[in-house]
């Protein structure tokens, strides 16, 4: 299984951005994801969540501007930013849980940088 990241880049306040991880191989389905992200100088931090059941949670940083969300059918999942502040400036890393025939584990995805700058 392999992950691919992208999306992220440099955006100005107030902007959106859609980060993305595409899985690869012999997957059956993403069951579940976690989005962290970890910016200059600081450890990494927990922005938001979707469990088997579907339930999403977030930061309290994050809540009302960030979604997160996954389709499984392009076994890919997203964490949909907007209204993006200066302090959201770090790198992204997904963590999807993922079943296979033989197993389910959590993958990290490579991260991707997203600046907010103006």
């Amino acid at each position: 299984v392999q992950l691919q990241a992208s999306g992220g880049g440099l955006v100005q306040p107030g902007g959106s951005l859609r980060l993305s991880c595409a899985a690869s191989g012999s997957i059956l389905s993403i069951d579940a994801v976690d989005w962290y992200r970890q910016a200059p100088g600081k450890q990494r931090e927990l922005v938001a969540l979707t469990t088997s059941g579907g339930r999403a949670n977030y930061a309290d940083s994050v809540k009302g501007r960030f979604t997160i969300f996954r389709d499984n059918a392009k076994k890919t999942v997203y964490l949909q930013m907007n209204s993006l502040k200066p302090e959201d400036t770090a790198v992204y890393y997904c963590k999807p849980r993922i079943r296979t025939v033989t197993s389910v584990h959590d993958v990290w995805g490579q991260g991707t940088l997203v600046t907010v700058s103006s």
